[in-house]
């Protein structure tokens, strides 16, 4: 896999410092743009994908390449995911 893709994965998370006054959208919008990520990961995907089986000017490497990157940024969705949902969670039995 190209260092690239993981990196342009990466960029989509924006780098946010801890303040005592948050206004709650940070979550918000992190999980968005990775969310947002993982759409167009999949959508450009599936467009080479498409090229390539019409007998397009598309190489298979490029069409593997960019069936990981989807398939990376999905899972990186799922465990972003699981962990909120373990968080959420831990902090309700925290409250009792």
């Amino acid at each position: 896999m190209d260092i690239g893709t993981i990196q342009s994965v990466a960029k989509a998370i924006p780098k946010t410092g801890i303040t005592e006054k948050s206004n709650g959208n940070q979550f918000e919008n992190i999980f968005k743009g990775i969310v947002d990520s993982a759409i167009s990961a999949q959508s450009e995907s599936k467009a080479l994908t498409n090229q390539f089986i019409k007998g397009g000017n598309v190489e298979l490497h490029e069409v593997m390449i960019a069936g990981e990157k989807a398939k990376t940024s999905m899972q990186l969705l799922m465990e972003i995911r699981n962990k909120s949902i373990d968080m959420y969670k831990e902090l309700t039995q925290i409250q009792i």
